[in-house]
Parts: structure tokens; C-alpha cells; sequence
């Protein structure tokens, strides 16, 4: 003769069918079911959301039902449809080449300074060298520049890009760039004191790069102003698996490695 009790089941949402589906399209702004965080939607998969707040934090959602609040409403987010389909693109946003086969290595080459610049160039233009057949090595420091320059002989057809940390006028390393460049050899450089400040403060979810004091060695000195609990080997693990794309890097890295790029693979 009853209907069912009014106050069975979860009265805090609306009867199923009543909550919208929202496709989690990039930058739209919901806050979680529970109002703890508020971003926009970086990223979505079949299971998750990513969000970014304004400060550059991210967290990561399950796609459940009544999971977000839109406008202070309950919404379903839900992962968008696939629209046509562009060229694929690499980590770098150059078109991929599907299939590739490394070409055979050209003579030019690109140094830089050291194991961890190199692992963030091949992480992010990887794909764009070997369809040029570049081979990238490292220096271990800029003091041997000059002595690898002249055993290198660069001449035409055979040039050498070197991307150097911390290239500032009337710095040690702006000195020795000048003793080397010429046509065939061009030295660039990137303001940061290491390659680590080249990768944006919101890929790793911090509002900034930590200044450290003068005589404190710079790497340690950021991992303990973050409270990392790292060695310097695994807190640069930790950077270079939050980089993705190029979008991930400051303009000052990317304009300098593209410039390497294109010098060492021009006809001059």
C-alpha cells in the first residue's frame, strides 16, 4: 500500500537519469563531489580525469557517477568522443613519421653538457633526430669544449651544435663559447643553472623553482627546499618521468634545441 521509504538509499544525489553527462573537455573547471579541489581538466582516459588548479596542482579523479560539481550542480564526467583524426604528433609537436627507420648517422652532431640534458633532449626530440639521423653526446662539463672542438675539425657538411647551461654574458661559459664558434660550430644556451629549472614548475605540480643560497650546491639544495626525500639520481628520475611533451619545457630550452636542430642539418 507504501511506497518505498523516502530515506532508503543515497538521498543526497538525484534519481538516476537526473545527473547531466559532461564530456571532460580540456580546461573546462569542476570542482570534485566533495568541494576539497577545483581545476580545470588537463587529461582524460577511459578511467580517469587529471585536473590542474590555479597554482599548478594536479590530481587525479576516477570517471564515477556524480563525481564533480559543475556550477555547484552534480555532473557526470565522462570522456569526450574522438574527433577526427589529425597527423600524429610527436613529444616535440613536429608530425610524426610513422614506420620510421633511424636514418644512418649524418657526420654533424649535437653535444650538450651532460647525462641529464641528453636525456631530456632524446625524451623530447628523440623522434625529430632520428629522422635526421643526429646523434646527440655529452660533454660532462664545458671546461673540454675547446679540445673536443679541434678534434671534432668541423667544416662544412659537418657541423657541431653544443647547448650549454647557464650561458650568460661575462659568465666562464660565455668566454669559451666565443673561442669556438665559427661558421661550422654554434654554441647556444639556456639561462637556467641547470637543465632541471628548464622543466616547468606546474609539470611537477610546484608553484615554483626553490632559490638556494650561494654555497649550497644547487641540486641538493632544491631537493631539501621541497622536502624530497631523493638523491639527486632519483629526484631527476622523478622530473624527467612528469615531462611528456614540449609543452611541459620553458621557452628558453625549446628555441635553443630547435636552433640546434636546424643548424646542424642545414646545407651551409
Amino acid at each position: 500500500m507504501y511506497g518505498r521509504d523516502v530515506l532508503s538509499g543515497d538521498w543526497r544525489r538525484p534519481r538516476r537519469g537526473r545527473i547531466p553527462e559532461i564530456p571532460a573537455e580540456p580546461d573546462l573547471v569542476v570542482e570534485d563531489a566533495e568541494g576539497r579541489f577545483c581545476g580545470a581538466v588537463v587529461a582524460c582516459d577511459k578511467e580517469a580525469v587529471t585536473l590542474e588548479d590555479r597554482f599548478g596542482r594536479r590530481r587525479v579523479f576516477p570517471l564515477t557517477p556524480a563525481g564533480f560539481l559543475l556550477d555547484g550542480e552534480p555532473v557526470t564526467l565522462v570522456r569526450p568522443q574522438a574527433g577526427p583524426k589529425g597527423p600524429l604528433r610527436s613529444a616535440s609537436g613536429s608530425i610524426a613519421v610513422e614506420g620510421l627507420r633511424a636514418q644512418v648517422a649524418r657526420e654533424s652532431r649535437i653535444y650538450v653538457e651532460g647525462v641529464h640534458d641528453a636525456a631530456l633532449v632524446e625524451k623530447i626530440w628523440g623522434h625529430d633526430l632520428r629522422v635526421e639521423g643526429v646523434v646527440v653526446e655529452f660533454l660532462e662539463g664545458v671546461d673540454d669544449l675547446p679540445a673536443i672542438v679541434e678534434e671534432f675539425a668541423p667544416e662544412p657538411g659537418r657541423r657541431l651544435g653544443v647547448l650549454v647551461d647557464h650561458l650568460v654574458p661575462g659568465s666562464k661559459e660565455s668566454r669559451i663559447a666565443a673561442r669556438v664558434s665559427g661558421d661550422d660550430v654554434l654554441v647556444v644556451g639556456h639561462p637556467f643553472v641547470d637543465i632541471w629549472q628548464a622543466v616547468k614548475p606546474r609539470a611537477l605540480g610546484i608553484p615554483a623553482w626553490p632559490d638556494v643560497p650561494r654555497g649550497v650546491p644547487w641540486k641538493e639544495g632544491v631537493i631539501a627546499a621541497l622536502g624530497w626525500r631523493m638523491d639527486p639520481q632519483e629526484a631527476w628520475r622523478h622530473i624527467l618521468g612528469r615531462v611528456t611533451t614540449y609543452a611541459d619545457l620553458e621557452p628558453e630550452l625549446l628555441g635553443r634545441v630547435e636552433e640546434l636542430i636546424d643548424f646542424v642539418t642545414g646545407a651551409g
